[in-house]
């Protein structure tokens, strides 16, 4: 039997979030049971189309309460880590509480997956971890100079992860570009995103800077990276690091884009902006080895977005905190 055929039930933490709304109803059809560890703070009807699935287990609970990890993790095969306080504004309003979840909370979920059985250990780190880079292509083997402590701890936990690597224990880390598109757990603080619902709801997009590069990935890639990283031979990923992101494209392109998509009606303005922050990620690497390839566009996630206002499936999107991850967490008391 070789390994990943082994791989039946998965632990994905996080799984009530943005990617993990999509990558849950995947695994489950293929076949996969699923526990999701979360503590929905963004509301537990995210995983609604999929609750009744026989194949499902949901858990609401803090990835920092090791005796809970201890009660959930044996069993898995493979843990997706994708829990942690996500994006810049939202850990820095609370710095201690994000290093507890996303930096102190990973070594006991790291040490239970490892002593418990868990075969892989999938984690999802994040392209931000290489700060700004004058390189025409960001790939894997530069160096790392994560500019905040949200993507200080992402490189961190990086480390921790591969020093932990043990036989048996195989480990991968993914380091996603901005992921865009539709999900039931919806973020539009995200650049397609935020362009999108701007450009659908005002017919008015706002551009500071534009010539900023930015790499992209359309959600439903991402969740099939994570589905395909079960299936890849430990051979080829155990101790692997690999970036996660094909659409390259300055702000003003993507707005335009957007523009195209929705409306000539909608405007684009340009302001200034002191936020230069500009690299294009390569991936290269996942494609040659893994032979991973991105199916899908900015442009798809523009219109499966619009697709989505027209259906009425994201009501009060410029009002309602839940679509905002600052907004939410400053309206929640975590202790």
């Amino acid at each position: 039997m070789d390994e990943q055929s082994e791989i039946h039930t998965v632990l994905i933490t996080g799984g009530a979030g943005y990617v993990g709304a999509v990558l849950v109803p995947k695994l489950l059809d293929e076949g996969y049971r699923v526990r999701v560890l979360d503590m929905y703070i963004y509301g537990e009807h995210v995983l609604n189309a999929v609750k009744d699935h026989p194949g499902l287990e949901q858990i609401k609970g803090d990835i920092r309460d090791r005796k809970l990890l201890e009660g959930v993790i044996p069993g898995c095969d493979a843990v997706i880590d994708l829990a942690c306080i996500s994006n810049d504004p939202s850990f820095e309003l609370d710095p201690q509480l994000g290093k507890s979840i996303n930096y102190d909370a990973f070594f006991g979920l790291v040490d239970v997956s490892r002593d418990n059985g868990v075969r892989r250990f999938i984690y999802a780190s994040s392209s931000s971890v290489y700060g700004i880079k004058d390189e025409e292509n960001v790939t894997e083997d530069l160096p790392l100079k994560p500019l905040t402590d949200y993507s200080k701890y992402k490189a961190m936990c990086e480390e921790v992860l591969l020093h932990k690597r043990a036989p048996g224990f195989a480990t991968l880390i993914l380091r996603p570009s901005t992921v865009c598109g539709y999900s039931p757990r919806l973020r539009l603080d995200l650049t397609v995103n935020i362009l999108t619902n701007h450009a659908v709801n005002n017919r008015k997009i706002t551009v500071f800077g534009g010539q900023q590069m930015r790499p992209n990935i359309h959600i439903q890639d991402m969740a099939n990276a994570y589905l395909r990283s079960l299936e890849w031979p430990n051979e080829a990923i155990d101790g692997k690091i690999y970036n996660v992101g094909y659409d390259n494209y300055r702000i003003l392109e993507i707005a335009e884009m957007v523009h195209d998509v929705v409306g000539k009606d909608v405007q684009i303005v340009i302001m200034p902006t002191g936020d230069l922050r500009s690299y294009h990620v390569s991936s290269e690497k996942i494609k040659r080895e893994l032979n991973f390839v991105a199916q899908h566009t900015v442009q798809d996630a523009v219109r499966d977005l619009v697709a989505a206002f027209q259906a009425d499936l994201i009501p009060n999107s410029m009002t309602d905190p839940c679509y905002y991850n600052i907004k939410t967490m400053q309206q929640l008391q975590l202790e």
